[in-house]
């Protein structure tokens, strides 16, 4: 079924169906295919039951040959979420404290007629660039975050550098190391011999290519988790190598001299396919002898030498390759070393080897027809990391306001204490465009409810695999509830922007999307979609090869070679805090887009920090315990676990928690807004800290 289609019960298969699921002969389901709007690389086509106007199953759908017919633990209950009891129903405007959650209703027409006015205010007092707007990831997809990014575009407002708290750092990595490309095709891991998660777990995060790595294992593929913790995907590999956090790049360089030393490298493809490999080899790799990688990343020289004669044993090797672990201060360097390793044995030469970390290069579409339909060239640009500093900081102009649909900054951003005293300025007029109350909206002068993916139809592509598809919409919205989509085109009218993308169906803004580009434009007949990908891995670098040694990052200043050396701020927080914070997410709360889901609240559990039994024991802490977690930036307090899933010296935060759900604060409170070596990213694994008894 493509698109909305009522069941045929004198269909033989469907009349199964009904007699399986007790339909009442009265009443009929309506199935419709769409498809998961959540920040997640798999991209779901999923199947949506309706009936009376209600979600009241959702599945995956067989007709997708990469998430295969099923949906992960948090999906299956999405029609739990878009009839949550928590569901904003009505524009709401503040008439408490700002944070306080006090808010009374008005109507659409009020609330529109107020942003505008106090828009055109501002505009008038000190310009556009006082404004700051932008959507990002949850609950949408191409269409609706896009348009709502390109009319702050046409309005010429401040803008903002969205991504840079998730996945910048290692998607510019990648960039100065192959180009703008997508990586392996992640349905070959099928034809894989070898296959390493490296700072990716994939229960968690990827549960689909789980699913096709476990077909590579049944025909004997080895599989290896490489994390500094015993994750669930960790728990279930054929090996766990747990390097200390912030040491992958030693790891990747200490494999290659060992490959090196041994005359294991594929030589003729290093020379036609690859450049600066003979730097590399002359400049870095001897200085990453097996005893030193050992020092440097408390892997044993025994398992180096192991791990590096099973990846020589196999071209087939695949390298699942995790964003978490480019969230360091040197997480650039991280990612260009383990994306180097693939080279060495030519494994990005063929299907089933090579390395997987963003698809989204390989989609050559016009964004900018909908992100930018007109507007200045540059403007102000406002890091996504330093939110909370630049709504403190920034003058001539300051942000008078600010506009956030599908984003949680007060919890996700990096020093999140900054974030909520800068959304408490009085001054400061902030509009929040969310299906729930989130600890953001909370300090919002006008909240507007927002629709989910099952109530809007969008256009789709991943960022993990390479399908794209258009999904349907599945229920009419709840409660009062508006799509991004409808909510800027109401604004844009008010505002007086005439392009032609503010007054078009998605139907025709989806059209947009492929003017000019080699994809056909029937993608919203044609379902789950595959745009095709070399057995090869493609290289779009300016030299056309895999760039090791970087022209482009040597004129930024940047070393030009995969490397690793000691961050001497990591060193000097080290000396004052004890212990390092891991972040990751959580398997049934991850991040805060499914916090009105009370069934998976209660499948996660109370927000924990986890510790390792002798940390605990030096501590006099006891399992069970609230404890507090503490730097210069703040405290906050978690009841604690202990555990031997983590190292000793690490504290461990799984998920992305609201404030009503912890004793007190969140863990992003004490994360530091300092930026990668590269992409301008968040460093969240490089904060330190302190746990002690909660007084």
């Amino acid at each position: 079924m493509d698109g909305t289609a009522q069941l045929d019960l004198s269909a033989p298969g469907l009349l199964l169906f009904w007699l399986k699921t007790g339909l009442e002969r009265e009443n009929y389901v309506t199935v419709v295919r769409v498809v998961c709007g959540h920040d997640c690389p798999d991209m779901c086509s999923l199947l949506a039951h309706v009936k009376e106007g209600r979600v009241t199953r959702i599945e995956g759908d067989p007709r997708q040959p990469f998430t295969a017919g099923f949906a992960c633990a948090k999906v299956n209950r999405d029609a739990q979420l878009v009839h949550s009891a928590e569901r904003l129903l009505t524009p709401l405007r503040r008439k408490g404290s700002k944070g306080a959650g006090d808010f009374a209703p008005l109507t659409w027409d009020d609330a529109l007629d107020e942003i505008v006015d106090r828009w055109q205010s501002i505009i008038r007092s000190e310009g556009p660039l006082a404004i700051l707007g932008y959507a990002y990831s949850a609950h949408q997809g191409q269409i609706n975050r896009g348009l709502a990014n390109g009319f702050f575009h046409a309005l010429g407002t401040s803008r903002l550098l969205a991504g840079t708290v998730c996945d910048t750092c290692c998607e510019t990595a990648w960039e100065m190391t192959a180009g703008a490309v997508g990586g392996s095709d992640p349905e070959t891991v099928t034809e894989s011999e070898l296959v390493i998660a490296w700072g990716c777990d994939l229960m968690a995060t990827n549960v689909h290519f789980w699913a096709k790595l476990e077909q590579a294992r049944k025909k004997g593929a080895m599989f290896i988790a490489i994390d500094p913790r015993r994750s669930s995907t960790a728990s279930r590999a054929d090996w766990h190598i747990a390097p200390r956090i912030g040491t992958d790049a030693a790891l990747a360089l200490g494999i290659m001299h060992i490959l090196v030393r041994d005359g294991k490298c594929d030589r003729d493809y290093l020379a036609k396919l690859t450049l600066g490999f003979d730097r590399l080899e002359a400049e870095v790799l001897p200085r990453f002898a097996p005893p030193r990688t050992a020092e440097i990343t408390g892997v044993p020289v025994a398992d180096l030498e192991r791990f590096a004669d099973c990846y020589a044993k196999t071209r087939k090797s695949f390298i699942r390759i995790g964003e978490g672990m480019t969230r360091v201060a040197q997480g650039g360097q991280a990612l260009r070393a383990v994306a180097t390793l693939p080279a060495l044995t030519g494994a990005y030469g063929v299907r089933g080897g090579g390395a997987l970390v963003l698809t989204l290069g390989a989609f050559d579409l016009n964004y900018n027809a909908v992100r930018k339909p007109s507007g200045p060239a540059e403007t102000r640009m406002i890091n996504h990391s330093r939110l909370g500093s630049d709504l403190l900081e920034l003058k001539d102009p300051p942000i008078r306001s600010l506009f956030i649909a599908a984003n949680n900054p007060a919890v996700t951003c990096p020093e999140a204490g900054k974030v909520r005293k800068a959304l408490a300025r009085e001054d400061l007029f902030t509009i929040v465009h969310d299906p729930f109350m989130t600890d953001t909206a909370r300090f919002a002068d006008i909240v507007l409810p927002a629709t989910t993916y099952l109530e809007t139809e969008d256009f789709y592509r991943s960022y993990g695999t390479y399908y794209m598809q258009y999904g349907e919409r599945a229920i009419e919205p709840v409660g009062e509830a508006w799509s991004n989509v409808r909510v800027v085109q109401a604004l844009a009218s008010r505002m007086g922007l005439r392009d032609d993308v503010f007054s078009m169906p998605e139907s025709e803004i989806l059209a947009k999307f492929f003017e000019g580009g080699r994809f056909g434009t029937n993608v919203r007949e044609a379902g789950p979609l595959h745009i095709g990908c070399s057995d090869a891995q493609e290289f779009r670098t300016p030299s056309g090869k895999l760039e090791i040694y970087s022209e482009t990052l040597e004129k930024q200043g940047i070393a030009p070679l995969p490397d690793w050396h000691p961050d001497p701020a990591d060193e000097e927080a080290s000396r004052r805090w004890p212990l390092r914070l891991l972040t990751a997410p959580s398997y049934f709360q991850p991040h805060t887009a499914f916090a009105a889901n009370e069934f998976l609240r209660r499948r996660e559990g109370e927000p924990v920090c986890i510790l390792h039994p002798d940390d605990a024991q030096t501590r006099n802490l006891v399992d069970g315990s609230d404890v507090d977690l503490v730097n210069d930036r703040g405290t906050i307090t978690l009841r604690l676990r202990v555990s031997d899933e983590v190292q000793r010296g690490v504290v461990l935060v799984p998920g992305q928690r609201g404030s009503r759900e912890t004793r007190s604060g969140t863990v992003n409170m004490l994360c530091s807004d300092r930026l990668t070596d590269m992409g301008e990213g968040a460093t969240y694994q490089s904060t330190w800290l302190e746990v002690r008894a909660s007084r």
